[in-house]
Protein backbone atom coordinates (compact mmCIF):
# COMPACT_ATOMS: atom_id res chain seq x y z
CA UNK A 1 0.00 0.00 0.00
CA UNK A 2 1.06 3.73 -0.53
CA UNK A 3 2.61 5.26 2.21
CA UNK A 4 4.44 9.04 2.28
CA UNK A 5 7.68 7.33 2.08
CA UNK A 6 6.36 5.51 -0.98
CA UNK A 7 4.80 8.41 -3.21
CA UNK A 8 7.76 11.28 -1.85
CA UNK A 9 10.34 8.26 -3.06
CA UNK A 10 8.72 7.86 -6.90
CA UNK A 11 7.58 11.95 -7.38
CA UNK A 12 11.61 12.60 -6.63
CA UNK A 13 12.80 10.50 -9.39
CA UNK A 14 10.15 11.13 -11.55
CA UNK A 15 10.99 14.57 -10.92
CA UNK A 16 14.51 13.97 -12.21
CA UNK A 17 13.51 12.14 -14.95
CA UNK A 18 15.11 8.49 -14.05
CA UNK A 19 14.16 5.04 -14.99
CA UNK A 20 14.01 3.01 -12.11
CA UNK A 21 17.32 0.91 -13.29
CA UNK A 22 19.42 4.45 -12.77
CA UNK A 23 17.87 5.23 -9.71
CA UNK A 24 18.55 1.76 -8.53
CA UNK A 25 21.84 1.88 -9.33
CA UNK A 26 22.63 5.46 -7.87
CA UNK A 27 20.91 3.86 -4.88
CA UNK A 28 22.62 0.80 -4.37
CA UNK A 29 19.37 -1.55 -4.62
CA UNK A 30 17.90 -3.65 -7.36
CA UNK A 31 15.36 -2.39 -9.62
CA UNK A 32 13.02 -5.03 -8.10
CA UNK A 33 13.40 -3.46 -5.09
CA UNK A 34 13.09 0.09 -6.14
CA UNK A 35 9.56 -0.67 -6.95
CA UNK A 36 8.69 -2.36 -4.15
CA UNK A 37 9.43 0.75 -2.10
CA UNK A 38 8.02 2.85 -4.59
CA UNK A 39 4.66 0.92 -4.55
CA UNK A 40 4.51 0.72 -0.46
CA UNK A 41 5.10 -3.54 -1.06
CA UNK A 42 8.27 -3.55 1.25
CA UNK A 43 9.77 -1.13 4.13
CA UNK A 44 13.23 0.10 3.81
CA UNK A 45 15.54 0.24 6.40
CA UNK A 46 17.43 3.17 7.60
CA UNK A 47 20.29 2.97 5.72
CA UNK A 48 18.25 3.03 2.59
CA UNK A 49 16.49 6.40 3.90
CA UNK A 50 19.65 8.12 4.61
CA UNK A 51 21.37 7.14 1.23
CA UNK A 52 17.98 8.47 -0.27
CA UNK A 53 18.39 11.40 1.58
CA UNK A 54 21.65 12.45 0.24
CA UNK A 55 20.71 10.72 -3.33
CA UNK A 56 17.71 13.30 -3.85
CA UNK A 57 19.18 16.15 -1.55
CA UNK A 58 15.79 16.00 0.39
CA UNK A 59 15.14 15.72 4.23
CA UNK A 60 14.14 12.45 5.98
CA UNK A 61 10.89 14.28 7.15
CA UNK A 62 9.58 15.05 3.39
CA UNK A 63 11.03 11.59 2.69
CA UNK A 64 8.68 10.19 5.31
CA UNK A 65 5.98 12.53 3.70
CA UNK A 66 6.17 14.12 7.32
CA UNK A 67 6.15 17.77 5.12
CA UNK A 68 6.23 18.96 1.87
CA UNK A 69 9.11 21.41 2.91
CA UNK A 70 12.10 19.79 0.66
CA UNK A 71 14.91 21.00 3.47
CA UNK A 72 12.45 19.37 6.27
CA UNK A 73 12.66 23.36 7.59
CA UNK A 74 10.12 24.51 10.43
CA UNK A 75 7.79 26.99 10.37
CA UNK A 76 9.93 30.21 12.02
CA UNK A 77 7.33 32.95 12.41
CA UNK A 78 10.28 35.51 12.70
CA UNK A 79 11.66 34.12 9.48
CA UNK A 80 8.54 33.58 7.56
CA UNK A 81 7.83 35.99 4.53
CA UNK A 82 5.04 38.31 4.81
CA UNK A 83 3.33 38.38 1.17
CA UNK A 84 1.30 41.40 1.98
CA UNK A 85 4.94 43.54 2.88
CA UNK A 86 6.02 42.51 -0.17
CA UNK A 87 6.66 46.00 -1.99
CA UNK A 88 7.66 44.63 -5.37
CA UNK A 89 5.59 46.02 -8.73
CA UNK A 90 4.61 43.01 -10.17
CA UNK A 91 2.20 44.45 -12.16
CA UNK A 92 3.80 42.96 -15.66
CA UNK A 93 3.20 39.55 -14.28
CA UNK A 94 -0.10 39.67 -12.21
CA UNK A 95 -2.84 41.19 -13.39
CA UNK A 96 -4.24 44.16 -11.08
CA UNK A 97 -7.43 42.58 -9.80
CA UNK A 98 -5.29 39.69 -8.51
CA UNK A 99 -3.27 42.10 -6.23
CA UNK A 100 -6.96 43.73 -5.53
CA UNK A 101 -8.18 40.37 -4.60
CA UNK A 102 -4.80 39.14 -2.35
CA UNK A 103 -5.06 42.23 -0.14
CA UNK A 104 -8.81 41.97 0.08
CA UNK A 105 -8.41 38.15 1.72
CA UNK A 106 -5.02 38.67 3.70
CA UNK A 107 -6.35 41.75 4.94
CA UNK A 108 -9.77 40.27 5.73
CA UNK A 109 -8.09 37.18 7.47
CA UNK A 110 -5.75 38.99 9.32
CA UNK A 111 -8.03 40.11 11.17
CA UNK A 112 -9.54 36.54 12.17
CA UNK A 113 -6.07 35.80 13.24
CA UNK A 114 -5.91 39.00 15.26
CA UNK A 115 -8.88 38.39 17.50
CA UNK A 116 -8.25 34.66 17.41
CA UNK A 117 -5.09 35.88 18.67
CA UNK A 118 -6.16 38.58 21.50
CA UNK A 119 -8.45 35.88 22.51
CA UNK A 120 -6.14 33.81 24.55
CA UNK A 121 -7.80 30.77 22.56
CA UNK A 122 -4.85 28.39 20.99
CA UNK A 123 -7.02 26.79 20.14
CA UNK A 124 -9.39 28.84 18.34
CA UNK A 125 -6.09 29.93 16.42
CA UNK A 126 -5.73 26.48 15.74
CA UNK A 127 -9.04 25.65 14.25
CA UNK A 128 -9.10 28.52 12.02
CA UNK A 129 -5.79 27.55 11.06
CA UNK A 130 -6.67 24.57 9.75
CA UNK A 131 -10.19 25.67 8.31
CA UNK A 132 -7.97 28.19 5.83
CA UNK A 133 -5.48 25.04 5.18
CA UNK A 134 -8.27 23.28 4.07
CA UNK A 135 -9.73 25.90 1.48
CA UNK A 136 -5.75 26.49 0.53
CA UNK A 137 -4.88 22.73 0.02
CA UNK A 138 -8.22 22.41 -2.12
CA UNK A 139 -7.62 25.36 -4.40
CA UNK A 140 -3.71 24.14 -4.83
CA UNK A 141 -4.82 21.07 -5.87
CA UNK A 142 -7.26 22.66 -8.51
CA UNK A 143 -4.46 24.63 -9.83
CA UNK A 144 -2.25 21.80 -9.60
CA UNK A 145 -4.15 19.77 -11.48
CA UNK A 146 -3.92 21.33 -14.22
CA UNK A 147 -0.74 22.74 -14.53
CA UNK A 148 0.79 20.41 -16.96
CA UNK A 149 2.72 18.54 -13.91
CA UNK A 150 -0.33 16.43 -13.09
CA UNK A 151 1.94 14.09 -11.04
CA UNK A 152 -1.04 13.62 -8.18
CA UNK A 153 1.39 11.24 -6.31
CA UNK A 154 2.90 14.27 -4.72
CA UNK A 155 -0.05 14.74 -2.41
CA UNK A 156 -1.59 11.82 0.31
CA UNK A 157 -5.49 12.13 -0.93
CA UNK A 158 -5.84 10.46 -4.28
CA UNK A 159 -7.09 12.59 -7.04
CA UNK A 160 -10.46 12.02 -7.14
CA UNK A 161 -11.18 12.21 -3.04
CA UNK A 162 -9.31 15.47 -2.54
CA UNK A 163 -12.25 17.95 -3.22
CA UNK A 164 -14.40 16.00 -0.38
CA UNK A 165 -11.97 15.37 1.28
CA UNK A 166 -11.19 18.61 1.61
CA UNK A 167 -14.49 20.00 2.38
CA UNK A 168 -15.30 17.58 4.93
CA UNK A 169 -11.88 18.47 7.02
CA UNK A 170 -12.82 21.65 6.85
CA UNK A 171 -16.33 21.16 8.24
CA UNK A 172 -14.48 19.40 11.02
CA UNK A 173 -12.46 22.43 11.41
CA UNK A 174 -15.59 24.47 11.27
CA UNK A 175 -17.00 22.15 14.22
CA UNK A 176 -14.69 22.31 16.32
CA UNK A 177 -13.90 25.73 16.24
CA UNK A 178 -17.82 26.77 17.18
CA UNK A 179 -17.22 24.07 19.68
CA UNK A 180 -14.50 26.53 21.12
CA UNK A 181 -16.58 29.44 20.47
CA UNK A 182 -19.84 28.20 22.48
CA UNK A 183 -18.05 25.99 25.23
CA UNK A 184 -19.76 26.95 28.93
CA UNK A 185 -16.48 27.35 30.50
CA UNK A 186 -13.28 28.84 29.28
CA UNK A 187 -15.18 30.51 25.86
CA UNK A 188 -12.30 32.82 24.15
CA UNK A 189 -12.65 36.41 25.47
CA UNK A 190 -13.33 37.74 22.11
CA UNK A 191 -14.25 41.84 22.06
CA UNK A 192 -18.05 42.91 21.11
CA UNK A 193 -17.95 43.78 17.08
CA UNK A 194 -19.25 46.37 15.60
CA UNK A 195 -19.11 48.21 12.53
CA UNK A 196 -17.77 50.85 15.11
CA UNK A 197 -15.74 48.88 17.18
CA UNK A 198 -13.73 46.88 14.18
CA UNK A 199 -13.57 50.38 12.11
CA UNK A 200 -11.91 52.07 15.27
CA UNK A 201 -9.85 48.96 15.81
CA UNK A 202 -8.63 48.27 12.32
CA UNK A 203 -8.83 51.28 10.29
CA UNK A 204 -6.63 50.21 7.09
CA UNK A 205 -8.16 46.83 6.54
CA UNK A 206 -11.92 46.56 8.01
CA UNK A 207 -12.74 47.55 4.80
CA UNK A 208 -11.48 44.84 3.29
CA UNK A 209 -13.28 42.65 5.83
CA UNK A 210 -16.71 44.18 5.25
CA UNK A 211 -16.60 44.25 1.04
CA UNK A 212 -16.22 40.35 1.46
CA UNK A 213 -18.64 39.72 3.99
CA UNK A 214 -20.96 41.74 2.33
CA UNK A 215 -20.26 40.10 -1.56
CA UNK A 216 -20.13 36.56 0.43
CA UNK A 217 -23.60 37.33 1.80
CA UNK A 218 -24.88 38.63 -1.35
CA UNK A 219 -24.18 35.22 -2.75
CA UNK A 220 -24.97 33.35 -0.19
CA UNK A 221 -28.68 34.72 -0.63
CA UNK A 222 -28.72 34.27 -4.42
CA UNK A 223 -28.54 37.67 -5.12
CA UNK A 224 -25.08 38.16 -6.00
CA UNK A 225 -23.83 35.36 -8.87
Amino acid sequence: MATGFSRSLALLRKEKGLSQRAAAAGLGVSQALLSHYETGAREPGLPFIVRACDYYDVSADFLLGRTMVRDGSPVDPGAMHDAQTDNQNRLGRVSAASILGRKMVVNAVSILFDLAGRSGSTALTTELTNYFGGAVYKLFRHFYAVSGVGEQVFFSAPHCAYGPAADADMARSEARLLAVLHQKDGAPALPALSNDSLTAEYPQTVRSLLTLTHQAGERAAGKLL
